[in-house]
């Protein structure tokens, strides 16, 4: 069977073009990943997330230990089999749900004790346990259980937290079953404080992971701040493992992240989005529920390939998003899903031919030039 691991293909600056190979194939790097958390990617067929040239997805441990269960996915055959992807999934370990949606949350040295947020039912969720349900789910890339700290937070706090992290990450590799084309990713914590991103970064390749995410960003403090702490955290990284930012996130962010050397994202951002009615474009973005829409003949970007784009008018789309009809949803959110991955290829092409910087600027230029103006 095919190993876990990462090939460094290129880079540019600190950017990096990668390939991620697991036992579902492989992923191309800086690659983004729809967020799929309950087993689908909300309006989207599989084969559809397919065709926008998406390579692997995510899934989640709170919400799919909660409903379907774990072992209920494991009896019909693993998450690919269940929801008929056969591609890669990578599964967040539930600490950041836990957090966000649980209710009376109890939290030890030994894990969480919560009750759901759907029916009210207890549950306990430790490292050990997290890489269960991940075994159970057959994910590809596990991530280890972690507290995601709070933002703001002071010092004390955030080292309070990311050393509980770090103890829990030891756990999370003890508990982990190693098999061929599957692997586990350690959490960098430490909120703004450089000194503590560095003392997560140390413990964590010291414990040896077989990739790194950085977690606890996208939180609140604002892209600048943001920057700021992954130009101090990934240098200190394996250059041989694969780079993950957590939930990030907007385009803009992406391509700073990418210029700073990080190979992995995933965000709600254009399938949530899409069902609200914003596009993403190559000039911003649109809200096709405005009236400017309701008589423009043109699509939502006349430089995609995406079925919305191809075949349908901002009228059409408007007519959809005011009727409240599914089909309007469900273009649209293809239409996000394949902006993001047209931007991820942009991205690899970019670094390939060493020409990011100024890709990153006409993109910048672009954004800010705005929509096209109504007819």
């Amino acid at each position: 069977m095919t190993a876990f691991g990462f090939r460094l293909l290129g880079e540019d600056g600190a950017a990096r073009l990668g390939e991620v190979q697991t036992a579902h194939g492989a992923i191309h790097t800086p690659a983004f990943m729809p967020v799929g958390t309950v087993g689908t990617v909300k309006a989207m067929m599989p084969d559809s997330v397919a065709a926008t040239g998406a390579e692997i997805i995510l899934g989640n441990t709170y919400h799919l230990m909660l409903r379907p269960g774990a072992e209920r996915v494991e009896r019909m055959g693993g998450l690919h089999r269940f929801m008929n992807w056969n591609k890669p999934i990578l599964t967040d370990s539930g600490g950041f749900q836990v957090m966000s949606l649980a209710k009376l949350r109890t939290m030890t040295e030994e894990g969480v004790t919560f009750q759901s947020h759907l029916d009210g039912s207890s549950h306990v969720l430790t490292p050990e346990r997290s890489m269960e349900i991940q075994r159970q789910l057959d994910s590809n890339i596990t991530m280890c259980l972690d507290e995601c700290t709070a933002f703001p937070a002071s010092e004390d706090v955030a080292a309070k937290s990311m050393r509980l992290s770090m103890r829990w990450a030891a756990r999370s590799k003890a508990g982990f079953t190693e098999r061929p084309g599957y692997g586990l990713f350690g959490i960098v914590q430490g909120s703004v404080y450089a000194d503590l991103r560095a003392e997560s970064v140390a413990a964590l390749t010291a414990i040896g992971f077989d990739g790194y995410a950085v977690g606890g960003l996208a939180v609140g403090e604002g892209q600048p701040e943001m920057f700021r702490i992954l130009d101090v955290t990934t240098p200190l990284l394996p250059t041989d493992r694969p780079r993950y930012l957590m939930g990030v996130g907007k385009p803009a962010d992406i391509v700073g992240s990418v210029m700073r050397g990080i190979d992995m994202f995933d965000c709600v951002m254009p399938t949530r989005s899409g069902r609200t009615g914003q596009a993403f474009t190559r000039r911003g973005t649109v809200n096709i529920r405005n009236a400017r829409h309701q008589d423009d003949p043109r699509p939502l970007d006349d430089a995609c390939g995406c079925p919305a784009c191809r075949h349908y008018s901002r009228a059409y789309l408007h007519h959809l998003a005011k009727a409240e009809e599914v089909l309007g949803l469900m273009l649209m959110t293809w239409h996000n899903l394949y902006y993001y991955q047209d931007l991820m290829r942009d991205l690899r092409g970019a670094i390939a031919e060493r020409r990011l910087c100024q890709y990153a600027a006409d993109f910048a230029a672009l954004q800010g030039a705005g929509d096209i103006e109504p007819l």
